[in-house]
């Protein structure tokens, strides 16, 4: 009996499907950007004031900077102490539940500070915090 040798012709490329790593790479992508949180900066350094007794905020989400010199600035630009309220509103549409932090210049006039968490909570914000930095002066 004669056997026959059968030479098959591979036609396709053998390589390797990346469809289903890419299915989860961008699956993974999706849920990190779902879950993480924006956080609104201020857009200006400050002196900020030290206090021994200060702590972290877990939860400050819209961050309201007021320099030495009388300027408030929210989310990068400066803004007109009237318009903070309008600021905050706005921005509270992304996160309902979040907190507001003033970061005051150490220099910076009460009677303006005041004014800004006025505003803050005239938009509706209960949670407003003065940021300071750790340790005595």
């Amino acid at each position: 009996m004669r056997m026959r040798r059968h030479h098959y012709q591979q036609d396709e490329d053998t390589g390797i499907d990346l469809t289903p790593m890419l299915d989860v790479v961008f699956i993974m992508l999706i849920f990190f950007i779902v879950t993480s949180s924006f956080i609104k900066e201020s857009g200006v350094e400050v002196q900020r004031p030290q206090a021994s007794t200060a702590s972290a905020q877990d939860k400050g989400n819209i961050f309201i900077a007021v320099t030495a010199d009388g300027q408030v600035w929210i989310d990068k630009q400066a803004v007109d102490v009237r318009s903070v309220r309008a600021h905050v509103e706005r921005m509270r549409v992304d996160q309902p539940d979040g907190a507001v932090v003033v970061q005051a210049d150490q220099d910076a006039r009460t009677g303006l500070v005041v004014q800004v968490m006025d505003q803050a909570r005239q938009a509706g914000v209960h949670d407003v915090a003065l940021a300071a930095s750790t340790g005595a002066q």
